[in-house]
């Protein structure tokens, strides 16, 4: 029996993941998310794990987002310094780099600085919100395009981009204060002050959490390299266990799936070493994608414990127990098998109250609400030794939705719980370093994802099925190339990764005909850009299939309960 004065423990995991957004052979970057969320989210969520004294949390960093946020200092500082290439169309405006005279430059600039949150972003800041006004009227009369003329385009991104500056970087930085009191006309000058916050701002990203970790204030953990799902990589029929019937692509399976998890496992691990010293315990399997052997070949790469989704934890007992579940079966963590790891399961409710509900509600009243439905779980698992909950989600997506980024929810959140006798913030490599309380024992996983205990994002579907198919298209040429041993070993490195990029979750997602037509065709033509370029690496020419169009969205984001994976 537990000792009832012990508090329980709670961990904050919050999911830092965007897609490779470059172009094949790391070209222009498609679209901005990476440094939008970096000058913003990253910083911000840094910033309060700092001064909150007492906080703790888990991050989960993606090595595909760790290189960009890498690519991105090295680029703006080089045009600092001596004005060369950004390749990202928004910064490369910004600096002056855009032919604003080319009719369709124009309008993908206007377009792009279009897409903010409305409430958060363009209304909070009144010369943003009237230069977006003014941008609508080109919906009904394009021809008025020609007229924005070019101090129009400029103060735009410059609003743009100080919209998109994070809370604690708009508080503390006086020059953010001075660029937002200008209002308009923002010359050379100032736009160059702007890209130069910028810059500083994503070099810090690494070296603080690096900071928070040393301190003990922070659990980093990573993903594998290029955020595969491993499940279906190592088997398409693990679809199969949640959903018996669904329609699985015509290959019958991911060649040499298990090496390749294996390498994605191996590589994210190297890439989190050079960016942080050390190699983390824990690890965030891409979408919370877990099988019993993906639990294997994590617990063989050294991990002590991962993450997923409750529904897989609800999936797996029901097979197991056929039964009614016991009591408060998602707050412990479970041993699988025979395997050592420890398997820790996302509460849905608590996690998705943050994502999609709190946004709304005052700060205060919102944690509020969320520490009450953890007083009611502590006092009802006080008989249970191994109580842990966990609230896991997206570290990005959820705080624009937020006022002021969710500046007043965190620092409340961090705070309250902080302070809270029966309440015990905490992370997991920190649990698992005390004495043994006891888990709950598996004896095996129904394959799943945080998605709806499922695989259904990824797999199933018409258009990511041809996905699916193309993709082990191009992996049989790989194959076939490399075994006949006539590329250089930079040639194979560079293969490698390119196949990599290719084996990536996001395309994936992004297929299907409940998905947006635009971030479809977004995602659609990077995917066949990827593809071919994979092929032009191996020395062979691109099936003519990677020209033609397949995809089709249409209707809303599948967005499930989990998070808003907008960008």
């Amino acid at each position: 029996m537990s000792d009832k004065r012990q508090p329980m423990p709670v961990v904050l995991c919050w999911h830092m993941h965007q897609p490779d957004y470059r172009g094949p052979d790391h070209s222009d970057y498609q679209l901005p998310w990476v440094y939008l969320h970096g000058i913003n989210d990253y910083v911000d969520m840094a910033y309060h794990l700092e001064h909150v004294d007492g906080a703790r949390a888990v991050v989960n960093f993606t090595p595909t987002l760790l290189e960009q946020l890498d690519d991105y200092v090295v680029q703006i500082n080089a045009w600092l310094s001596d004005g060369r290439h950004i390749g990202d169309p928004l910064l490369a405006a910004l600096a002056g780099q855009a032919d604003l005279d080319d009719p369709q430059v124009r309008r993908g600039l206007v377009n792009a600085c279009r897409r903010a949150n409305k409430e958060q972003l363009i209304d909070r800041f009144s010369p943003f919100r009237k230069l977006v006004a003014l941008a609508g009227h080109t919906d009904k009369y394009p021809e008025a395009m020609c007229y924005l003329s070019e101090r129009y385009i400029n103060d735009l991104l410059a609003w743009y981009h100080l919209a998109w500056l994070g809370e604690s970087v708009r508080a503390s930085d006086p020059r953010v204060a001075e660029l937002e009191q200008k209002s308009a006309g923002y010359d050379a000058a100032d736009r160059r002050k702007l890209l130069l916050i910028i810059a500083e701002q994503l070099a810090t990203i690494v070296p603080r959490y690096k900071d928070l970790a040393a301190s003990g204030r922070v659990e980093l953990t990573v993903t594998p390299y290029a955020h595969p799902i491993v499940p279906l990589l190592l088997d398409f029929k693990s679809a199969r266990g949640a959903i018996p019937d669904v329609k699985l692509p015509e290959a019958g399976g991911y060649p040499d799936g298990e090496a390749r998890s294996r390498w994605h496992i191996e590589q994210g691990l190297e890439s989190f070493e050079r960016h942080f010293g050390w190699r983390p315990v824990g690890c965030w399997p891409a979408e919370g994608a877990v099988c019993d052997r993906t639990l294997g070949l994590l617990e063989e790469a050294g991990f002590r414990w991962a993450a997923t989704g409750q529904q897989v934890l609800q999936n797996s007992l029901s097979k197991a127990l056929r039964g009614e579940l016991p009591a408060h079966w998602a707050h412990r963590p479970y041993q699988v098998g025979k395997g050592e790891l420890r398997t820790f399961f996302r509460d849905d409710g608590l996690s998705d109250l943050i994502g999609f509900t709190y946004s709304g509600w005052h700060a205060d009243d919102a944690v509020n609400n969320l520490i009450h439905h953890l007083e009611t779980i502590e006092s009802e698992t006080r008989q249970m030794p191994e109580r842990i909950v966990s609230i896991i989600m997206d570290g990005e997506n959820a705080w624009e939705y937020y006022p002021k980024n969710g500046a007043y929810f965190l620092e409340a959140l961090y705070t309250k719980l902080r302070d809270h006798p029966r309440l015990r913030l905490t992370t997991y490599a920190e649990r698992l370093a005390e004495p043994d309380p006891g888990v709950g024992h598996l004896p095996g996983l129904v394959p799943g994802s945080w998605v709806y205990g499922t695989f259904s994002t990824w797999i199933g579907d018409r258009d990511k099925n041809r996905a699916w198919d193309m993709l082990v298209d191009a992996k049989r040429c790989y194959d076939e190339v490399v075994t006949s041993g006539r590329l250089t070993d930079e040639q194979f490195e560079k293969a490698q990764r390119q196949l990599a990029t290719c084996e990536g979750s996001d395309w994936f997602w992004w297929f299907g005909d409940y998905n947006s037509a635009d971030t479809v065709s977004d995602f659609e033509q990077l995917f066949r850009r990827q593809l071919s370029h994979l092929y032009e690496l191996l020395g062979e020419t691109p099936p003519g299939y990677l020209s033609e169009v397949f995809a089709h969205g249409s209707g809303d984001p599948a967005a499930g309960g989990v998070m808003r994976h907008s960008h």
